[in-house]
C-alpha cells in the first residue's frame, strides 16, 4: 500500500509540474503546488496510507474492543449473580419474590441482595440490574436455576471424587414434604483418602409410591445419573420399615440381588427409640403416665394464653431465686422455657419433655389450678382437675423419676449413635455399656432412686407413702393385697420396667451375635489389639467375595501377622479408641500402603451404617428449604438447593470460575467467555 501511494505520487508529480519547473529542484514552491490542498488526490492517498499504518483506529479493532468490554461487563454480572446465589443457598433462603418489578417492595431475596451488594461495589453498580442490557441482566428465574444447578453439580462431583470409585454404603429413607410429595433422600457413607468416615447427601427423588420396587427404580435413576454402580454398595441403612427391610421383596433384598455384600443394618437410633416406646406400650402404668403427659400438653400447650401464663410464672420464680441468691446470673442462664411436645420420629424429645416438666412443675400446677377454677371450657376444666389429682399422687412422682432416669441413660446412647463418624463396633460397645448401666440400676439403684422420688414429693407437696405399710390398690381399696408398698413399687414396678427394658435391648440389638460383627470386633485397636484374631479376619474377607480374590485371601493370611507386630510396636497406635481412629492413624503413618488388604478390611467395617440420623437431618433441612409459602418449587430445583444447603462445607470449596465454566457449557449463551 505504501509503494502504491509513492507510485501514485510520482505519476501525479510528473503530470502536473512542467519540465521547466522540475529543473528548479531547489525551489520548494513546486512541491507545495504538487501536493495541493486536503482534497487533492495526493492528500487522500497519503491519509489512506497513514490510516493503514494506524491499526488501532480501524473499525474492526473498535468492534473487537467493544466486545471485550461487553464480555467483562457480562462476567461481572454473572459473578454477582453467582455470589448472591451462593449466599442464599448457604442460608437455605428462597430466591423468588411475589413481585419482581422495578417498583416493587417485595422483589425477593435474590434481587434485593443483588442490589445491595452491587451498591457496595462501584464497578458492579454500573453494569448490573437497571444499568445492564434488558436482554442480558442475568437475573431471570431460568438463570437462577442454572446457577444453582451448576453449584449442585460441582458439589456432587466433589463428593464422588471423595469416594474415588471406591466402595460405599447406602442410606435411604422417605418422607413427605410440605406439599405432600413423597421424597426419597439418599446419603452415601464412605471412607475418604484421609481415612475419615463421611456421610454425604447426594440428592432427593420424588417417588409417587413408596413400594420397594419404586424406591429401587429411583435409586437406579440416581446412580445412572452420576455414573455409579450398585456393585460398589457394601452396606444398607434403613429405619426398619417393611418396604425397606423385607427379606423377600424389600428394598434390602432387591439391592442384595445386585450386590451380595451390601449387608443391611437396622438404624440403631431407631431401634433405641423402639426400645423406649415398647416399654410405654407394654407396661400399663407407664403408658398411662405418658398419656397424662399428652393430655397436659393439650390442655396447657394448646393455648397461647396458657403458655404465656407459664412463662410469666417461671419469670417470677427466676426473679425470686435471683433475689434470694439461689440462682446465678450470666450469659445463657435463666432462659425462657416452655413445654416441648415429644415426637416419635425425633429421638430424645421425650427426655426433654420430662426435663421441662420437672423444671416448670410448680408453674404448671398454678396454670392448671387457674384453668380448673376460672376456665371457660368445661372439658378443659375437667381435664385440669384430673391432671391435678394425678400429679399429686405418689405414682406420678415414681414414674416421672423412673422414666427420667431410663431416658437419661438412653439419651446419651442416642446422641452417640447419631454421630456421623460413629463405627458399628463402637456403637455395639455403647449399647452394651448402656445395658450394663440399666442392670446396675436394677441391682443397686433402688435406694438412691427412692430418695429422689421422696425428695421430689417433699419439694412439690405431693403424696408420700411409707414403704413398710400395706399396699392399697386405688382401683379396689377394700380388697387386701397382702403386700407392702415396698414390694409393690420395687418388685412390681421398678424391677418389672427395667427387666422389660433390658429384654427389649436384647431383642432389638441382636446384631451383636451376628458373624459379621464378631469378625469386625477382631479389628478393634483397644488394649493394644487385644481382640485381634487372624482367623476371624480371614473369615471377614471371605464375607466380601467381590473385594478379596482367592489369591488376596491367601496373601491376607500372611500379611496379618506382620501387621499385628508392626502396629503393636508403634507408639502411635497405643491409645486408639475406635476403628475410625485406627483408619486415620494408618493413613497418617502411611501404613495403609504397607498393609493394603488390612486397610481394605478396615474400610469395609467402617462404612457399615450405624444410624440414619444424617437422612433425618436432611428431612429437617427439607422443611427449611421448602416451606408453605414456596411449596410449588419444582423437584429438580428443590434437590439442587438441598444438596447445596446440606453440604455447605463442600459448597464453600466451589469457586466462581468453576461455576462460570459449568454455566457456559450448559447451553448456548449470549456471551462466550
Amino acid at each position: 500500500m505504501i509503494c502504491h501511494g509513492i507510485q501514485l505520487k510520482e505519476k501525479v508529480f510528473k503530470a502536473t509540474i512542467p519540465i521547466k519547473e522540475m529543473s528548479g529542484w531547489n525551489k520548494t514552491y513546486g512541491f507545495t503546488k504538487h501536493t495541493g490542498d486536503h482534497t487533492s488526490f495526493h492528500s487522500i492517498a497519503k491519509n489512506k496510507c497513514v490510516d493503514l499504518m494506524r491499526q488501532g483506529q480501524s473499525i474492526k479493532h473498535a468492534l473487537h474492543k467493544q466486545t471485550d468490554v461487553a464480555k467483562n461487563d457480562y462476567r461481572i454480572r454473572l459473578s454477582a449473580s453467582i455470589d448472591v446465589s451462593r449466599h442464599l443457598l448457604h442460608q437455605g433462603l428462597p430466591f423468588r419474590g411475589h413481585d419482581e418489578s422495578e417498583d416493587s417492595t417485595n422483589k425477593g431475596n435474590f434481587l434485593e441482595l443483588l442490589k445491595y451488594t452491587s451498591d457496595q461495589n462501584e464497578i458492579a453498580r454500573k453494569v448490573v440490574l437497571k444499568n445492564a442490557p434488558k436482554n442480558n441482566q442475568m437475573t431471570s428465574p431460568p438463570i437462577q436455576k442454572d446457577i444453582v444447578h451448576c453449584f449442585a453439580e460441582e458439589v456432587t462431583r466433589s463428593v464422588l471424587q471423595e469416594i474415588n470409585n471406591d466402595v460405599f454404603a447406602l442410606l435411604v429413607d422417605e418422607s413427605a414434604d410440605v406439599s405432600d410429595k413423597e421424597q426419597m433422600a439418599v446419603v452415601f457413607r464412605f471412607v475418604d483418602k484421609d481415612g475419615i468416615v463421611k456421610e454425604r447427601f447426594v440428592g432427593i427423588s420424588h417417588v409417587k409410591e413408596t413400594s420397594s420396587l419404586s424406591l429401587k427404580n429411583a435409586i437406579d435413576s440416581l446412580f445412572a445419573k452420576h455414573g455409579l454402580s450398585l456393585k460398589k454398595v457394601r452396606g444398607q441403612g434403613y429405619d426398619g420399615a417393611s418396604n425397606m427391610k423385607g427379606e423377600f421383596n424389600g428394598l434390602r433384598s432387591l439391592i442384595l440381588k445386585e450386590s451380595s455384600s451390601a449387608y443391611y443394618v437396622h438404624c440403631f437410633a431407631h431401634q433405641l427409640q423402639l426400645v423406649v416406646m415398647a416399654v410405654a406400650k407394654k407396661h400399663f402404668e407407664v403408658g398411662d403416665f405418658f398419656d397424662m403427659i399428652s393430655v397436659l400438653l393439650n390442655v396447657v400447650g394448646a393455648s397461647c394464653k396458657r403458655k404465656d401464663m407459664i412463662r410469666e410464672s417461671y419469670r417470677k420464680k427466676v426473679e425470686e431465686g435471683i433475689c434470694n441468691g439461689e440462682l446465678n446470673t450470666g450469659t445463657g442462664l435463666n432462659q425462657e422455657l416452655s413445654l416441648q411436645r415429644p415426637a416419635n420420629t425425633r429421638w430424645g424429645t421425650h427426655y426433654k419433655t420430662l426435663l421441662r416438666l420437672i423444671e416448670l412443675f410448680s408453674c404448671i400446677i398454678e396454670v392448671l389450678e387457674y384453668i380448673q377454677d376460672e376456665g371457660v371450657d368445661t372439658t378443659k376444666r375437667r381435664q385440669a382437675y384430673g391432671l391435678l389429682k394425678y400429679f399429686h399422687t405418689f405414682d406420678f412422682a415414681f414414674y416421672l423419676q423412673l422414666m427420667l432416669h431410663i431416658l437419661g441413660l438412653t439419651d446419651k446412647l442416642s446422641k452417640a449413635l447419631q454421630r456421623r463418624d460413629q463405627d458399628i463396633l463402637n456403637a455395639m460397645s455403647l449399647v452394651a455399656s448402656t445395658k450394663r448401666e440399666l442392670q446396675k440400676l436394677r441391682d443397686d439403684g433402688w435406694d438412691d432412686f427412692l430418695a429422689k422420688v421422696c425428695s421430689f414429693s417433699e419439694q412439690n407437696n405431693t403424696e408420700m407413702l411409707t414403704m413398710d405399710e400395706k399396699f392399697v390398690d386405688s382401683r379396689r381399696p377394700r380388697k387386701k393385697t397382702n403386700i407392702t408398698n415396698l414390694h409393690h413399687y420395687k418388685v412390681d414396678y421398678f424391677y418389672t420396667v427395667l427387666d422389660m427394658q433390658l429384654q427389649e435391648f436384647n431383642d432389638r440389638f441382636d446384631e451383636v451375635n451376628s458373624e459379621l460383627l464378631v469378625c469386625i470386633a477382631s479389628l478393634s485397636p483397644l488394649d493394644s489389639f487385644r481382640q485381634f484374631d487372624k482367623s476371624m479376619l480371614v473369615r471377614l474377607a471371605e464375607l466380601y467375595p467381590d473385594d478379596f480374590s482367592f489369591v488376596e485371601r491367601l496373601s491376607l493370611d500372611h500379611q496379618l501377622d506382620i501387621y499385628l507386630d508392626n502396629v503393636q510396636r508403634d507408639e502411635r497406635f497405643t491409645d486408639l479408641k475406635s476403628l475410625g481412629d485406627l483408619a486415620r492413624v494408618m493413613v497418617e503413618t502411611k501404613k495403609h500402603i504397607s498393609h493394603p488388604l488390612v486397610y481394605r478390611l478396615l474400610k469395609l467395617a467402617l462404612i457399615l451404617p450405624v444410624a440414619t440420623a444424617t437422612v433425618e437431618r436432611c428431612f429437617s433441612a427439607m422443611n427449611i428449604v421448602k416451606t408453605a409459602s414456596r411449596n410449588r418449587i419444582c423437584d429438580y430445583f428443590f434437590s439442587d438447593c438441598l444438596v447445596c444447603f446440606i453440604e455447605k462445607q463442600v459448597l464453600d470449596t466451589v469457586t466462581n470460575e468453576t461455576v462460570i465454566k459449568c454455566f457456559q457449557s450448559m447451553s448456548e449463551r449470549r456471551m462466550h467467555l
